[in-house]
């Protein structure tokens, strides 16, 4: 595999499980982001709806903005996570917002620790962000310890944030300062 299949770790004390590889996502991955999309952990976790499709999603990552970053995590060749940096601009060119998830057969497993680590050097490194903002539902426990690893803390609550399963869900509104 080389470099473009298969780019090492911007951070230099990366921990990724072995087999797997964090690069940047293309049309050509929409079949298998669709899978993951329509998990229902994965789902349920996310602002994202049943029911997604290839051509949906191809569509989607041949038009992503120029500020968005998108990268998908790998292993032995299945995708297992994605994550996402959107760059803002103007008065607030210093922030970023995240977004991530993990297929429900891979929790637990090293994939978003390793997900958060590569989009947060990319901000850190690359993008120089000082602040990364995000929102996590209030009962996604997993998500929230991840995020406070990272140095993430809760600035407010958003009640009834969004619509899932029948009932509206509240989320933290979590960021990191990197002074």
């Amino acid at each position: 595999m080389n470099e473009l299949e298969n780019p090492a770790p911007l951070a230099k004390d990366a921990a990724w499980p072995d087999g797997l590889c964090i690069r940047a996502q293309r049309p050509s991955d929409a079949e298998g982001i669709v899978a993951l999309h329509n998990l229902p952990g994965y789902r349920y976790g996310t602002l994202r709806t049943p029911h997604h499709t290839p051509d949906e999603i191809r569509k989607n990552i041949e038009s992503q903005p120029a500020a968005t970053t998108a990268l998908i995590a790998l292993l032995d060749g299945k995708i297992v996570g994605n994550a996402g940096l959107t760059r803002f601009a103007n008065r607030r060119a210093h922030v970023g917002s995240i977004g991530m998830g993990v297929h429900d057969a891979y929790l637990g497993k090293g994939i978003g620790r390793a997900l958060i680590g590569e989009i947060l050097a990319l901000a850190d490194n690359w993008f120089n962000l000082r602040r990364i903002e995000l929102t996590v539902y209030t009962d996604n426990d997993a998500a929230i310890r991840l995020y406070e690893r990272n140095g993430f803390v809760t600035e407010g609550q958003f009640r009834e944030f969004a619509f899932r399963d029948g009932s509206y869900v509240d989320a933290y509104s979590m960021a990191r300062i990197r002074t």
